[in-house]
């Protein structure tokens, strides 16, 4: 499953890469599971990671860190399985001296 990440704004970004229950927010008429669960088992490639906004980052982090996600609008942990594959044409260690990029991320 493939994102790009640049392409998207920070609320779509996120509903994207890890869905979103009914109501959640305006126009939110079902539920929906995000990449993440879609590539469950799978990989997912992440384009542009440069590009994701601090907010998601944090999110990010936590789906490394312990394999789990959060639909957009619930407190309900998924577990998931996928290889992360990232990519980006921005200079990263200059994005983390800016403070526009986490550098346990990074790590």
């Amino acid at each position: 499953i493939k994102v790009n990440c640049a392409a998207l704004s920070e609320n779509i970004l996120e509903s994207e890469l890890f869905g979103h229950v009914k109501g959640s927010y305006t126009g939110a008429e079902f539920d929906r599971i995000g990449r993440f669960e879609a590539a469950h088992k799978g990989s997912i490639f992440l384009d542009e990671i440069g590009d994701i906004p601090l907010s998601v980052q944090i999110k990010l982090l936590r789906v490394l860190e312990e394999k789990m996600i959060q639909r957009v609008g619930t407190n309900k942990s998924i577990p998931i399985d996928v290889r992360i594959i990232t990519a980006t044409n921005k200079n990263l260690e200059k994005l983390i001296e800016q403070g526009l990029f986490r550098e346990d991320l990074f790590f």
